[in-house]
């Protein structure tokens, strides 16, 4: 699946801290097979990417559409169907499908959400679905089903 991560609030806090196992959880997402992707609605955060290490998962970096999601992608460059989303944000969650993350503000060592995250793309990879609350199957999907 090509996976896209949110950057303010989901990988990475208000005190600028990187969230607890996100490099951990971007190894693991790419040795499965996925293909990782960062991308923010205040611009492109190459430098973030740089700054925690994580350039060697992501694949391609891209400002993040905040209105009419899907007629915006090609204006931000992403020719690259998103299809897993994680974000802070439930709309474009609800949109794409994904996981809702809880907002990550500070450094927390008792914080899970990666954890938690990685199993939802495992259980939507091999079942197509998952059970957890913060999983959408999003509204793209459903219109591509019919």
């Amino acid at each position: 699946m090509n996976i896209f991560f949110d950057v303010d609030y989901t990988i990475m806090g208000a005190d600028g801290s990187l969230r607890q196992n996100t490099a951990k959880t971007f190894r693991k997402l790419v040795a499965d097979g996925h293909k990782v992707f960062v991308w923010s609605g205040v611009g492109v955060r190459t430098a973030e990417v740089r700054r925690f290490g994580l350039a060697d998962y992501v694949t391609k970096v891209f400002q993040k559409p905040l209105e009419d999601f899907e007629a915006a992608l090609p204006g931000l460059g992403v020719f690259t169907p998103p299809d897993f989303i994680i974000d802070d944000h439930p709309e474009i969650v609800r949109f794409f499908g994904g996981f809702i993350c809880r907002p990550y503000y500070f450094r927390n060592r008792q914080d899970t959400e990666m954890d938690e995250i990685y199993q939802t793309v495992c259980d939507v990879a091999e079942n197509g679905t998952s059970e957890h609350t913060a999983y959408r199957a999003g509204k793209r999907r459903a219109q591509e089903d019919t």
